[in-house]
């Protein structure tokens, strides 16, 4: 059964960092690479997606927003892919969900219609 897992979240004052991490597992032929990213959905808002990295390339995609702050990476012999958030913001505040699409990226990475699967989120807090 796939399955995501997302951990790291917590509470950090502006200008802080956090590293967010997100296991996933039960992915049929994942070895060949598919499709994963980070979303951030703010209280009241949107879910909205923040940076991308397709598993077999380690090719990646940021929003402007979370540019030259955020770094997502990938371990693959760990089934894991973090996202390093750096002099953050308290706009940066909500919950940060992983998505994945094992079949590849077949629309604009980040998009949440390109993603099938979701985890269960991990909140961030951003404030003085």
């Amino acid at each position: 059964r796939e399955q995501l897992v997302e951990s790291g979240g917590g509470a950090v004052q502006p200008g802080g960092s956090l590293r967010l991490s997100c296991a996933h597992s039960g992915f049929a032929d994942s070895s060949s690479g598919m499709g994963m990213g980070w979303f951030h959905q703010a209280p009241g808002k949107q879910r909205e997606g923040v940076a991308a990295i397709y598993t077999g390339l380690g090719r990646t995609f940021y929003a402007d927003s979370v540019k030259g702050r955020f770094t997502v990476t990938q371990d693959n012999d760990k089934n894991t892919i973090y996202l390093q958030m750096n002099n953050l913001k308290p706009d940066d505040s909500g919950v940060y969900f992983c998505a994945a699409s094992p079949q590849g990226w077949r629309g604009y990475p980040l998009n949440r219609a390109t993603y099938d699967y979701w985890g269960q989120g991990t909140q961030v807090t951003v404030s003085s």
